[in-house]
């Protein structure tokens, strides 16, 4: 199935746009994961992803591993990364690897066949790529995109503070994340679905809302990857604002949360998985009560 179908799909069934990043920050596992000591282990952080996702599943329209979380751990925390995507896959839960790669010509390609190619080791439906280095860097995932029924999303817009040092510098009158956005349109094709949405999506921070409604007007079939709702200071209402509301729901792209339900108020605290669960569960239910249209 093309890529933005299944997350159009997605959307539909589970009522709204979204996508639980999975950023399994150490210093904030609940201790009774712990099994053998003190110190967390990678089996720990493996018991936890399962329980999370296994509570995620029939929730969420995606999930998106932050790979930095696992390439720390060396082979071992990669190897878990592979064993986490392919559980997603058994799970029809679609799965962004949010690994923000690109580089030149025969890297590209390197990096395309890593993570989106036939004989990839991470199972993903979508993979986050940086054009920063012009947009000829990312022309290769963009072809085994198209090839493999997978989507690409451009950073374009990012929520962190400092996104303004570059993305926002004015060159010749205009914003240079609307000159990417422009570039986008005029350059990459668009592979659309029968959605109406291309493969082809781009990053928009949630704590940028006026700065997602003038790309969507640049980019009206793209799907948006919107990081930055909740913990980063984002609210709903500006997470919505590039999607796009069709029959009481907002599709067009995911808004993500990570640990808003990996790591919700006082869970840490808890003592036993059972009472852990409950808060998750509550945290999810909230999240998705946030994004869904009364």
């Amino acid at each position: 199935m093309h890529f933005a179908d299944k997350i159009t799909e997605k959307t539909k069934e589970t009522g709204c746009p979204l996508c639980l990043g999975l950023d399994p920050h150490k210093n904030l596992i609940p201790d009774f994961f712990k099994k053998k000591s003190s110190q967390l282990h990678l089996a720990d952080i493996e018991d936890f992803l399962f329980e999370i996702i296994n509570l995620a599943k029939g929730k969420v329209a995606a999930l998106k591993p932050q790979v930095a979380f696992f390439e720390e751990w060396g082979p071992e925390g990669l190897s878990l990364l592979a064993k986490i995507s392919k559980f997603a896959k058994d799970l029809y839960l679609p799965i962004i690897m949010d690994a923000k790669r690109g580089d030149i010509g025969s890297t590209s390609e390197a990096y395309a066949n890593a993570w989106l190619g036939d004989n990839s080791h991470f199972y993903a439906d979508a993979l986050t790529v940086n054009p920063w280095m012009g947009l000829e860097t990312i022309d290769p995932f963009i072809k085994i995109a198209k090839e493999k029924g997978k989507g690409v999303f451009i950073l374009v817009k990012t929520s962190n503070p400092g996104s303004k040092d570059i993305q926002s510098l004015e060159v010749n009158g205009e914003s240079v994340f609307l000159k990417i956005s422009k570039l986008i349109k005029e350059n990459l094709p668009l592979n659309l679905g029968k959605s109406g949405y291309s493969n082809i999506g781009i990053v928009v921070g949630a704590t940028k809302p006026k700065e997602a409604k003038l790309i969507r007007n640049i980019l009206p079939n793209h799907l948006f990857l919107v990081p930055g709702f909740g913990a980063q200071g984002g609210s709903a209402k500006d997470a919505f604002s590039g999607l796009i509301l069709n029959e009481n729901i907002y599709e067009g792209g995911l808004i993500n949360s990570s640990r808003a339900v990996l790591f919700p108020e006082k869970s840490k605290k808890y003592n036993n998985i059972y009472e852990w669960r409950e808060t998750v569960i509550m945290a999810l239910s909230k999240v998705k009560k946030d994004l869904m249209i009364n």
